[in-house]
């Protein structure tokens, strides 16, 4: 078995989908390549290779011979903004367009262009039409003989037409137009490519790390796992880690699109690309680079070209069989007409990029917008499949709930014991004679040396309460049931029914149970003193998110969980969806299959973690809070990086206007070129008029495309 190497080819030049195709079929044809993948947002191709067969330069001259460059060194180039010019730009555009067409229009009513062409000699305009054409041409003879036709093919057959006929004056404008074109189209792809060049233009390039008692900064290349980097305010986190020292207010946007700024202490995680507001932090690196948290995102918005969508390869389809069409129907236009005009006209008007420009622009400007707010979407297939899911099928602990059980309820018996009184009087003053809080003192003593997640909730609802609470002795946890614990001299109990057979069948305990609720009850000196109850809380913003998901027009929403009935019937009633209880991890997966079977398009939400093969087998898995968790990131379709349920309902909303955009992009293209075609072959529209023509389908996907880019820039905007 050949040992396969893996690297990363920057590369310059690549303007559209058609050229990443030339690319990868350039590279797919060296004998050793095992796979290529060349992504046009990120400027570069990810190639598998045998190194005993090919080698890094192969793969660089095969580059070079497809007619684009690599260079030598990766330069750090400041990122031009296009987001406040859009408007300018186009309306530069559209300003330029009118006058020259004006311009065409009123030369070709009083005979201007007949008269210049006249004047010149023909060899000076032919020059002017080679001079200013040689960047489109060279790369249609490179095509060629590589036995290539490219977009620019037919339109440079055009303008070959025209001069064979003496118009160079139209050979001229049509070179105009086609680098217009060109321009439009680099403008286009650099508006979608900048949220990726933004993302990560966040990281920090250098960091500040302790040696010993020496401060040093160095590249972030020579960080390793178990350094520890300085943080001081305003400067950027270059790493993941864990937090040794010090405090800082942090924002952590770059991860989870959140602006709200979180404190961190010693012990918390941070994340690289998170910016430290106030105070200084000493961290202990975990990952660096492209394994940390930041650099797994930006690969994951990277790669999101290689997963598209259908529609975007049906697109890439009727591109690569849209050029032979045009060429019959030019040829068929010359035999029946035997009008050479008429014949150019053709080849001039078609334009092949808008139908591979539609769909891609529309899909990058929504993954790369996504991403800045802390939406991880793969790739345009799952968009899609968002657009057309109808099955939502939803994880219950840590995703729907919080994934920590709080305590709701208290309920206290027999106040009058005397145990009670006296030993939780001894054991805690702040009771101020609450039996209900003389109840939680005693449970919380008992449960302080307890890992058990209910006995977490027992000291956290104590804490918040201001309980002071006494250390313990002989405690002791009893396996199944609960703990047992001296607390001021009497023995305390708190655990589950098991502990209290035959005593609790009381109407508090069936009223709390029939809630879903676990039941903890408190023994003083073995007479029953009360019970705590416990529920995992539901998420905030949840019952909205549901509202605004079924307006949607999903079909079915429905609840899985291995939790038991009772619990998992009070939480689904009280959102309005269906549930299914006790299920186990294969159960969900059955569930999945289900559905897919019926003929459904599923959507999974999950925490990432137990939920990872549901959310494989699904349509689109979508893990939700899941910063720093490699499995959820891995997993899932689609990452949301923090717990806010709102962001589902918006997601969906993105997945149904980006595939919008792009149905009207795709919708227009063909329209556009059917019109234009007919009126080029039957004579009405001179080459002139068919070099105008040809540019405007860019700049009407490009002026869609940046409406959805605007909308999408402000998550909370979205219209449905």
């Amino acid at each position: 078995m050949p040992e396969f190497k893996v690297v990363e080819v920057p590369i310059q030049g690549m303007d559209c989908a058609e050229c990443t195709n030339h690319v990868k079929t350039a590279i797919g044809g060296l004998p050793g390549v095992a796979s290529s993948e060349v992504y046009l947002a990120s400027e570069k191709a990810v190639v598998r290779f045998d190194p005993d067969q090919v080698k890094m330069d192969d793969i660089q001259q095969a580059i070079l011979r497809a007619g684009y460059t690599v260079p030598i060194e990766e330069l750090s180039q400041p990122i031009s903004s296009f987001t406040g010019f859009t408007g300018p730009i186009l309306t530069l555009l559209g300003v330029v367009f009118g006058v020259v067409l004006f311009t065409i229009v009123v030369g070709e009513w009083f005979g201007l262009f007949k008269a210049i062409t006249q004047r010149v000699p023909w060899s000076i305009g032919q020059a002017i039409v080679l001079l200013g054409g040689y960047p489109v041409f060279s790369k249609v003879i490179k095509a060629l003989f590589k036995g290539k036709i490219i977009s620019h093919t037919l339109m440079s057959l055009g303008v070959v037409a025209a001069l064979a006929v003496g118009e160079w004056a139209t050979a001229a404008i049509v070179v105009f137009f086609m680098r217009i074109g060109d321009y439009t189209e680099r403008f286009t792809t650099d508006r979608a490519r900048r949220a990726v060049k933004d993302l990560t233009a966040m990281a920090p390039l250098q960091a500040r790390i302790l040696r010993g008692e020496v401060e040093s900064e160095v590249p972030i290349g020579e960080i390793q796992p178990g350094d520890v980097v300085i943080v001081r305010p305003g400067e950027k986190i270059p790493v993941d880690g864990v937090v040794i020292a010090g405090q800082a207010t942090l924002n952590q946007a770059a991860i989870t699109g959140e602006s709200m700024p979180v404190e961190a202490r010693p012990g918390d995680r941070v994340f690289a690309a998170t910016l430290a507001q106030l105070g200084s932090l000493r961290v202990r690196v975990t990952h660096v680079g492209a394994d940390s948290t930041f650099g797994r995102v930006v690969k994951l918005v990277e790669e999101a070209e290689a997963h598209r969508a259908d529609v975007q390869r049906l697109a890439d389809k009727v591109s690569a069989y849209y050029l032979p069409v045009v060429t019959g129907l030019a040829v068929l236009t010359y035999l029946v007409r035997r009008d050479p005009l008429a014949t150019a006209a053709v080849l001039i008007v078609t334009c092949s990029c808008s139908f591979a420009l539609a769909t891609p622009i529309a899909m990058l400007a929504s993954i790369g917008a996504g991403a800045k707010h802390g939406l991880m979407i793969k790739g345009g297939k799952y968009l899609e499949l968002l657009a057309k899911a109808d099955v939502l099928l939803i994880d219950k602990t840590g995703t729907l709930t919080q994934g920590k059980p709080q305590i709701t309820d208290i309920e206290v018996w027999d106040t009058g014991v005397p145990n009670l009184a006296r030993v939780s009087q001894s054991a805690n003053r702040s009771a101020n004679g609450d039996p209900r809080l003389k109840i939680l003192s005693l449970a919380a003593a008992a449960e302080r040396f307890s890992e058990h997640p209910l006995a977490e909730a027992v000291r956290m609802a104590a804490s918040q309460e201001g309980l002071s609470l006494q250390d313990p002795q002989d405690f002791e946890a009893i396996p199944g049931v609960g703990v047992r614990a001296k607390v001021n001299g009497k023995t305390v109990t708190v655990g589950n029914h098991r502990m209290v057979s035959g005593k609790h069948q009381l109407a508090q305990s069936k009223r709390l149970e029939s809630q879903g609720k676990s039941l903890l009850y408190v023994e003083v000196e073995g007479e029953l003193m009360g019970l705590l109850a416990a529920s995992d809380t539901l998420r905030p913003k949840v019952p909205q998110a549901i509202h605004d998901i079924e307006a949607l027009g999903l079909q079915k929403i429905e609840l899985l969980t291995g939790d038991n009935q009772p619990s998992a019937a009070e939480l689904a009633n009280r959102i309005g969806i269906s549930y299914r209880a006790e299920l186990l991890p294969e159960d969900k997966i059955a569930i999945v299959k289900e559905y897919q079977q019926q003929g459904h398009t599923v959507i999974m939400v999950g925490d990432g973690v137990n939920d990872a093969p549901a959310l494989a087998q699904s349509d689109v898995g979508i893990a939700m809070g899941a910063a720093g968790t490699d499995v959820a990131i891995q997993s899932a379709h689609i990452t949301i990086m923090k717990d806010d349920w709102s962001l589902i309902p918006q997601v969906l909303q993105i997945a149904h206007r980006t595939m919008r955009v792009v149905k009207m992009n795709i919708a227009f293209t063909v329209i556009y070129n059917l019109v234009g075609l007919s009126l080029a072959s039957l004579g009405f529209l001179p080459p002139i008029f068919a070099a105008a023509a040809q540019s405007l389908p860019d700049l009407g996907i490009l002026a869609n495309s940046s409406r959805l880019l605007g909308q999408s820039a402000d998550m909370r905007k979205i219209p449905g």
